[in-house]
Order: C-alpha cells, then sequence, then structure tokens
C-alpha cells in the first residue's frame, strides 16, 4: 500500500460546469496541493481530459488518479468525494508508454507527437485513401485502399481501436493493434498484432488526389505523405485505479461485454 498525505493532492478539472464544481468540492475537502509538491494529480471529467492531463503532466512522474465527470470513463474512476486517500493508497498502478508519431507533410514540413490511445490516418476527401505499409522496414501491404488505419495501444485497445473492429490488448501485452478503417482492398484484410518495439511506416499514395490526415491523440497533422510509429519505450506515464476495478480486469471485462 502506497502512503500519500492528504496536503499533497493536486486537483484538475475539465472546463465544464459538472467537473469544475466536483474540483472545489474536493479542494473544500482535501486542500490543492501546489503542483511541484504533489505525491497524486486527481484528473476530474473523461477519457479526453484524462488524456490530455496525461500529456500535459504524466511525465513529472506523479500517478494520475482519474475521477469521472465527463462523457466517457473507461480511464476514470467512480466519482465519491469520501475515502479518497484510502481509495489511492490502494489503487493498481497501471503504466503506460506512449507512441511518438513523425509525420512528413506535402509543404516539406516534419510533425511529431505523442499518442497514449491511438495514431490514426484518415482520408480528408470522398476519395479512399492508398497507403503502403511498412514494418521494420519490410513492405508487408503495398496497397491499402481505406477510409484509414490506425495503430492502438493496449491502454487504446478499447477506444477508436475497437469501433473500427480491431482486437482488445490486455495490458502488458507488449503489442500494438494495427487495425484497418472500412477497408476497400484487400477487403478481407482485418489487420494484425505487432509486437511493442515495431516501426510502423505508413507512406501515402497520390495524397495530391488522395489527401489523408494523421492524428495522434488529439493533435492533427493535414496533408501527410508519411507517418512513422513507434513506442517510446524511455517514457512511462502511471495511472491509478481502485483496487477493485483496475486497468486489467476493465479490459478483460470488455471482452466479455456483448
Amino acid at each position: 500500500m502506497r502512503t500519500i498525505h492528504e496536503a499533497s493532492i493536486r486537483f484538475v478539472a475539465a472546463r465544464t460546469h459538472q467537473a469544475e464544481d466536483a474540483r472545489r468540492s474536493l479542494i473544500e475537502k482535501y486542500g490543492n496541493a501546489d503542483l511541484d509538491r504533489a505525491e497524486v494529480i486527481v484528473a476530474i471529467g473523461g477519457d479526453g481530459f484524462m488524456l490530455e492531463t496525461l500529456h500535459k503532466l504524466g511525465q513529472k512522474g506523479r500517478p494520475i488518479y482519474g475521477m469521472h465527470r465527463g462523457t466517457v470513463g473507461f480511464l476514470m474512476n467512480d466519482y465519491q468525494e469520501d475515502g479518497l486517500i484510502e481509495r489511492m493508497q490502494r489503487a493498481q498502478l497501471a503504466k503506460l508508454n506512449p507512441l511518438r508519431m513523425t509525420a512528413k507533410t506535402t509543404k516539406g514540413q516534419t510533425v511529431t507527437a505523442e499518442a497514449i490511445n491511438e495514431v490514426s490516418l484518415l482520408r480528408e476527401t470522398r476519395q479512399a485513401a492508398k497507403i503502403e505499409i511498412t514494418v521494420d522496414g519490410v513492405t508487408r501491404l503495398d496497397e491499402l485502399i481505406c477510409d484509414g488505419v490506425l495503430v492502438a495501444t493496449p491502454a487504446g485497445s478499447t477506444a477508436y481501436n475497437l469501433s473500427a473492429h480491431g482486437p482488445i490488448l490486455p495490458i502488458g501485452s507488449k503489442l500494438l493493434a494495427l487495425t484497418p478503417i472500412s477497408a476497400f482492398r484487400p477487403r478481407r484484410w482485418r489487420g494484425a498484432l505487432l509486437r511493442h518495439d515495431s516501426a510502423i511506416t505508413f507512406k501515402v499514395r497520390e495524397p495530391d488526389k488522395r489527401p489523408v490526415s494523421a492524428v495522434a491523440d488529439y493533435t492533427e497533422v493535414r496533408d501527410v505523405t508519411e507517418v512513422t510509429v513507434v513506442e517510446q519505450r524511455e517514457k512511462t506515464m502511471s495511472i491509478l485505479f481502485d483496487a477493485d476495478h483496475g486497468l486489467e480486469e476493465r479490459i478483460l471485462t470488455e471482452q466479455f461485454t456483448p
């Protein structure tokens, strides 16, 4: 059991009335530590705000404990003001390694961004995208004609990846999901499971005629010609989940949800 002191919690909230009201109530009860002195950061909102908090504060060495006051709460714990210290002391720790996206554009720009859930390529116009897929320097698919394609982490495998009929990956599986989005050719290709240390490169065919955007969580790059995705093993982010409902258990439960 970890030790967390009452005066060492930093509360941050999404920009909604519901989340801000919850933050004020929690601060009245537990105080609000300076960021550089906090032992744990409590993020109040939905999954989108949790991702935003992880991107901004997740690499400062403090775990983040989410409290659900948003729309989607897969990465969040139930909102309950009483017993917060005890819940965090007994919470399970999940460690995540983000993806790094490096995207080249038709204007010759190179843009990098991080993704905790997924990196996705999406067609920008009515015409389907044509994308070549290379893994560790070997071309595995000469041409995927599709609405898009994505690479998901285990933490993100239950998000957009699952909606695109991709596989759910257990935390700690050391795998990435490569999932097509509405594949037209080859029609029967359903994607692939890749080692977590794979380097995946997407090359866009006919980028002027068939423009494609790349999105790393919520960072979008328009008109890309080539996108490389790798796991950042040197970076680790930590999330706390209530002891009776850890992230691994949530992902396992999701696989048996009809």
